[in-house]
């Protein structure tokens, strides 16, 4: 049990390591907490709530990815190599199409309330 509990505090860490050390993660949490309100404010319905809460999850599951996958690179590649280069920028691309995509749910979701 007691292993059980220490993979929490490893899995917290994991998420305070990317939050002191990538801007985008933050971003990513601040756009998160001012949808909250917005949806708050709107008074979602649980649908759009989960849609909500699923969309932010795959974005901050895909920036930690990243995260690992830039340090990994960086521990076993620390000089320039091009294929070094290529596993970020497919890493990288990987949130961007998440946000991108929770982007898309979040205006579906707001702009009818908007108008």
């Amino acid at each position: 049990m007691l292993k059980f509990i220490k993979g929490f505090g490893y899995a917290f860490s994991g998420v305070a390591y990317a939050f002191k050390t990538q801007l985008n993660f933050k971003f990513h949490v601040v756009a998160l907490l001012l949808t909250a309100l917005a949806g708050w404010y709107f008074k979602l319905s649980v649908n759009e709530w989960l849609w909500i809460v699923i969309a932010a999850a795959i974005v901050l599951i895909t920036e930690l990815i990243n995260t690992a996958i830039e340090v990994l690179v960086d521990l076993v590649s620390p000089e320039y190599n091009p294929k070094a280069k290529i596993i970020k920028d497919v890493a990288a691309a990987s949130v961007l199409i998440a946000a991108i995509g929770a982007a898309i749910i979040g205006l579906i979701i707001f702009i009818p309330k908007i108008y």
